[in-house]
């Protein structure tokens, strides 16, 4: 794959080129792109890099190989052609693009109305908030293994953390997006300070947003090691709980430039994520008598 002006610089503070942005998704293909095949991707794009206005683009139409899978998506009134990463060829495609990150749905086909994910994106008002994200990170982990569910983290790259739990995907997405949102209430029950499923900002008081709509049909949310369009050049790193509970991990503390020494430190901490795939019924249930 060519990759075409790859002196572009995309993010000027840091002066990352483009050819840096398709190299890092080069290097990272072999990690990255078990979290992104057969889901439909959003491409975040920046032709004049994250300093000038970008856009998401989900329909991929025309001025595409002929080799790049895409998957036809029902929506009102028409269909969108979603582009999918399958792999290490299509990632590069992506990032001549000037994608800087794939944003990914919960579900892979040919079954996207069953997800094969659940997410829980902590969303706090600002990046001073870390002790606090952390433990209400702890307290979800906390919770929904009290439903007999075991879960994942990963920084999102900006202010705050996905908790990711691995689905067999039996469960229709209605089922899995009304679990993840009263477990959210649950949540917010426990911490009313500290939490709030007040989606506008203006209402939240301060509080962290914990978002279950991800979790609906077209929804989508930034995959693991998915750079985002942000100073410094974060990426979407999975961590551990260990590093959760020790503080030792902030939402943007893995950057692009320190991304491959993490790598080589503690290798791919999700390497195993689908092969912790488990069902959700149960734990409706637990929560149906709980509520």
């Amino acid at each position: 794959m060519v990759i075409t002006h790859p002196e572009k610089v995309l993010f000027p503070d840091e002066g990352i080129t483009k050819g840096d942005v398709a190299n890092y998704y080069e290097s990272i293909a072999p990690l990255i792109v078990p979290h992104l095949r057969g889901r439909p991707v959003t491409m975040e794009r920046y032709p004049s890099g994250i300093a000038k206005k970008g856009f998401w683009q989900k329909d991929v139409l025309k001025g595409f190989p002929s080799w790049l899978e895409r998957v036809d998506v029902p929506k009102k009134d028409g269909t969108v052609h979603h582009l999918l990463v399958n792999d290490a060829r299509s990632l590069l495609w992506m990032a001549n693009q000037n994608t800087i990150t794939p944003h990914v749905w919960v579900s892979r086909v040919p079954e996207l109305y069953h997800p094969d994910l659940c997410v829980f994106d902590l969303d706090p008002p600002d990046a001073k908030r870390g002790d606090t994200v952390r433990a209400i990170a702890l307290a979800l982990r906390a919770l929904l293994r009290e439903l007999g569910l075991e879960s994942w983290i990963k920084t999102t790259g900006s202010k705050g953390f996905h908790i990711v739990l691995s689905l067999d995907g039996t469960s229709p997405m209605g089922e899995v997006a009304g679990f993840a949102h009263h477990v959210g209430a649950m949540l917010v029950t426990a911490a009313p300070k500290h939490v709030t499923q007040e989606f506008s900002k203006a209402d939240r008081g301060g509080r962290i947003l914990i978002d279950t709509g991800r979790n609906g049909y077209s929804a989508t949310f930034a995959a693991a090691y998915a750079l985002r369009a942000r100073p410094g050049a974060p990426v979407s790193a999975p961590c551990t709980w260990e590093e959760i509970e020790s503080g030792t991990i902030d939402p943007g503390s893995v950057t692009l430039r320190n991304i491959s020494d993490r790598i080589a430190a503690v290798g791919d901490l999700w390497a195993t994520f689908a092969e912790h795939r488990q069902s959700l019924q149960p734990a409706i249930d637990r929560l149906a008598k709980l509520r």
